[in-house]
């Protein structure tokens, strides 16, 4: 008999809440999602908690809760997460930062958290002009993919407050604060001149989300299988070079709208048929759409997901034997608010061979269900308990 085979699906930030220009429904409730809501019936729906208690509702946190890492025992922060993904190893006496390319209006309100989404090749121009000129005395600037930054600098400058910039989408900015802000100040301040004049939207950089490598045990020793993933996010491409995972680079996936979902879908099934045993797809589109405000990009994106990744996959899957499949996002991002929240998340859990009690999978439909540690499902997915 075909060994199992293991999918984590992940549409990140796909959570909401209802939405009046959906007449009271979320973008859950409202996409055309037939395979979803086909597994659904045959499988478990429940709610998740994937932020701890008291932790900041970020994607770091989130994807490691999805991982099977328990984000109270080793969550350090965002962007030393990012430095892995871009081949960083940090010294104890280095602290990376999450350098955004951003937007900050004339009024000082946070315009555009994402700088105008620029190119990889112009953002990169940007970064390597930053680090040219601001970079040294421990400080350095690395390239990542479109607004997404990092920046490396000694160990001191990292006793400060940050606000994540999407969290300040169209609101007054919030400047750094505690001991080191005066140093993130004032490269932030210098770097306006810099950015401004390159041919993109941002107008400076942004600094947040910083922290001290963290030490994660290997993903196979941890849950007993060999897992590798896809993503357009560096910080979920971090996750898996911290535990150990296959890393597989989809072309055209870009961490927006116009993302390679097929590429993405059959990345996994190109795996799985060449001996992983778990897969897991994260795509960015929902959250993208969820801190825009964009109503119809959610719905679309949703719609993405089950036309264009879940029709195949369950197919490719059936072709490859017995199998498992988790679905759930890393945190809500309700088009209303335009920032994560907290909030528990719908989870589908489906057994190729073994029908769950069924359900509906959407925010209403599993509001009663009292939500598991979001740490837990992975484990529960590799080992079921018969």
């Amino acid at each position: 008999m075909a060994p199992v085979k293991y999918v984590v699906c992940v549409p990140d930030g796909c959570a909401d809440e209802p939405v009046d220009a959906l007449g009271g429904r979320t973008p859950l409730e409202v996409a055309s999602m037939p395979v979803l809501q086909e597994l659904a019936a045959r499988g478990e729906v429940g709610r998740a908690a994937v932020i701890p208690p008291g932790m900041p509702p970020g994607s770091d946190v989130g994807n490691m809760a999805i991982l099977g890492y328990d984000p109270a025992r080793f969550h350090t922060g965002r962007a030393p997460i990012e430095a892995a993904a871009l081949g960083l190893r940090l010294r104890p006496d280095q602290v990376a930062y999450r350098c955004n390319l951003v937007t900050v209006g004339a009024r000082g309100t946070m315009d555009d958290f994402a700088g105008g989404h620029p190119s990889i090749d112009d953002a990169k121009a940007v970064i390597a002009e930053l680090d040219a000129e601001l970079g040294g005395d421990g400080v350095s600037f690395h390239a990542g993919v479109q607004y997404r930054h990092i920046v490396v600098a000694p160990a001191d400058w990292a006793d400060a407050t940050c606000t994540p910039p999407h969290d300040l989408t169209d609101k007054p900015v919030v400047w750094p604060s505690g001991p080191a802000a005066p140093k993130l100040q004032a490269l932030m301040d210098a770097s306006r001149e810099i950015v401004s004049r390159a041919p993109i939207a941002a107008n400076q950089i942004w600094l947040w989300g910083q922290g001290f490598q963290p030490q994660m045990p290997a993903f196979r020793d941890e849950h007993g299988v060999r897992g590798g993933l896809c993503t357009a996010v560096d910080l979920v491409r971090g996750l898996g070079v911290l535990t150990g995972m296959d890393i597989v680079d989809v072309e055209g996936a870009t961490g927006w709208y116009d993302t390679n979902y097929e590429g993405k879908r059959d990345a996994a099934l190109d795996a799985l048929a060449s001996g992983l045993d778990l897969f897991l797809v994260h795509v960015e589109a929902t959250d993208e759409a969820g801190h825009a405000g964009d109503v119809d990009e959610k719905v679309r994106a949703l719609e993405n997901w089950d036309r264009r990744i879940l029709a195949g996959l369950v197919e490719g899957l059936d072709a490859l034997g017995p199998w498992r499949l988790l679905l759930l996002p890393d945190h809500p991002t309700p088009l209303r608010l335009k920032t994560h929240t907290a909030d528990s998340v719908p989870y589908l859990l489906v057994d190729s061979e073994t029908a769950g009690p069924g359900g509906v999978y959407s925010e209403p439909a599993t509001a009663g269900c009292r939500p598991v540690p979001g740490h837990s499902l992975l484990r529960r997915l590799v080992s079921p308990v018969s």
